[in-house]
């Protein structure tokens, strides 16, 4: 039922950011997502999970942050699920990426049933951090002291570091930075593979090593740790529904590399043949084995063939986030959250900077109920309609996709120039102003290209004479 999560390095980026990116998928096609930021005062200091009633205090300084929850009415039955977001601090967390492990670490370490997990994370952790490493060891402590009661894989990033920590157990961990010059995909199951506990660029639990060497734990033997060989899940269902999804990524980042899709020794973190660009992550992200016989639009595979793996982009995508911090501007312009709503295949990606006090209302007021105001329901609309003759839609959607990033590529640069020299409730109004301005125009070209799938759509109807 779960996410897949793209991370790029500040050199594997052709503008130098670093990048955090992640679907959040849920169990069935409707899981309606709103876009807001939180604000000091709106943070809870007593902090209690509606999953497992769980209660956490709070420290009392909490900075401000954007998040990507639950809308009131689902969050009274289920949490929050703050799931992704920059804070004031320019620092980003994606949480979660739910991942696997194998019986023998959970025979020593069983999960916690009133532990941490996804419902809580980012509203426990984000406001309180000023460096992606921060996020780890923060985050770390809370996994020692509390517990989870899931496996998960958890992003953090700053202007120059993107860390991935993966839950080990009840209450281990394990962090590793990304290289510089790297990306890394992650499809629900243990993705860190060689390990060095004595690297700068990576951080555990304290007794990790220890518990590997006290339990026989290293299949590989030696001083070589491989973690996912040691902590990862080995299913015959991962081939179907996890390492396709790998493959598929580093097949589009590295087309030169010789990768199958049923390798389950893919490497952690690849450097791409080409530098990275938020289009080609938002591909990745939106992908279903298109230009193999994978893909279930296509006509190269048997049926068979075409639903041999689970796509990346599916019709559970709740909301697709890519948390990008920029170098190249000054650091009150720095973060930006990328959004779209819906099923990747057949929504449009809009930048909004994380700078501000309020979202755009077609992206912060999303109803339980179809509403075409509301950027999610609006995108459910276009993918409902879509999927019945995709290759008849398939201009009409590259369309809308194209125009919305461009126009929200246009009127970041125009502000960047217009915003350097602003400060304070003055920039504050600015950015908000573009955000609005970015959001009308996403709105409008979904709208625009839902008319003309109508039209089109209904020269095709069979009930004429």
């Amino acid at each position: 039922m779960a996410c897949t999560t793209i991370l790029a390095g500040k050199l594997a980026t052709a503008d130098g950011s670093t990048l955090v990116a992640r679907n959040e998928d849920f169990g069935h096609a409707y899981n309606p997502k709103r876009f807001v930021v939180v604000e000091p005062d709106q943070q809870p200091r007593a902090y209690q999970a509606v999953t497992n009633k769980a209660k956490f205090a709070l420290p009392a300084n909490p900075l401000r942050y954007t998040a990507v929850p639950e809308i009131p009415a689902v969050a009274k039955r289920m949490g929050v699920w703050a799931e992704a977001g920059i804070n004031a601090a320019n620092v980003t967390m994606s949480a979660t990426e739910t991942s696997t492990a194998n019986p023998r670490v959970l025979g020593i370490d069983p999960l916690v049933k009133q532990g941490v997990g996804e419902e809580d994370l980012v509203t426990l952790v984000l406001p309180y951090i000023h460096s992606a490493r921060e996020g780890v060891q923060l985050l770390g402590k809370y996994l020692a002291k509390y517990g989870t009661y899931e496996s998960n894989g958890v992003a953090f990033s700053d202007k120059d570091e993107v860390w991935y920590m993966e839950t080990i157990g009840g209450h281990h961990w394990v962090a590793q930075r990304v290289p510089d010059d790297c990306y890394v995909v992650a499809p629900n199951w243990f993705a860190v593979t060689d390990f060095d506990f004595r690297s700068q660029d990576a951080m555990a639990s304290n007794d990790l090593e220890q518990l590997i060497h006290d339990h026989h734990l290293n299949v590989d033997g030696g001083d070589r740790y491989n973690l996912r060989h040691i902590f990862g899940s080995h299913n015959d269902s991962d081939y179907r529904y996890n390492i396709p999804r790998q493959w598929y990524v580093q097949r589009l980042f590295n087309p030169g590399a010789n990768v199958q899709p049923d390798d389950p020794d893919l490497p952690f973190a690849r450097r791409p043949e080409h530098k990275l660009t938020i289009e080609d992550v938002k591909y990745a992200l939106s992908s279903h084995y298109q230009h193999t016989p994978y893909d279930p639009y296509s006509d190269l595979g048997t049926p068979a063939q075409q639903h041999a793996f689970r796509p990346i982009g599916l019709q559970r995508n709740s909301e697709v986030h890519i948390l990008q911090i920029r170098s190249d501007v000054p650091e009150k312009l720095a973060g930006i959250c990328w959004l779209a709503f819906g099923p990747n295949a057949y929504n449009a990606l809009a930048p909004f900077y994380t700078n501000v006090t309020a979202t755009p209302e077609a992206y912060r007021n999303t109803e339980e109920h179809f509403n075409i105001a509301n950027m999610y329901w609006l995108t459910h609309a276009l993918a409902t309609i879509g999927d019945e003759h995709p290759k008849r839609y398939e201009a009409a959607i590259e369309e809308m996709k194209q125009n919305t990033i461009a126009a929200g590529r246009h009127i970041l640069l125009t502000t960047d120039v217009d915003a350097a020299g602003l400060d304070g409730e003055v920039l504050e109004n600015k950015l908000t102003a573009a955000n609005d301005q970015i959001a009308a125009q996403a709105h409008k070209l979904a709208m625009k290209c839902l008319g003309s799938m109508v039209e089109t759509g209904s020269l095709q109807i069979r009930l004429n004479y």
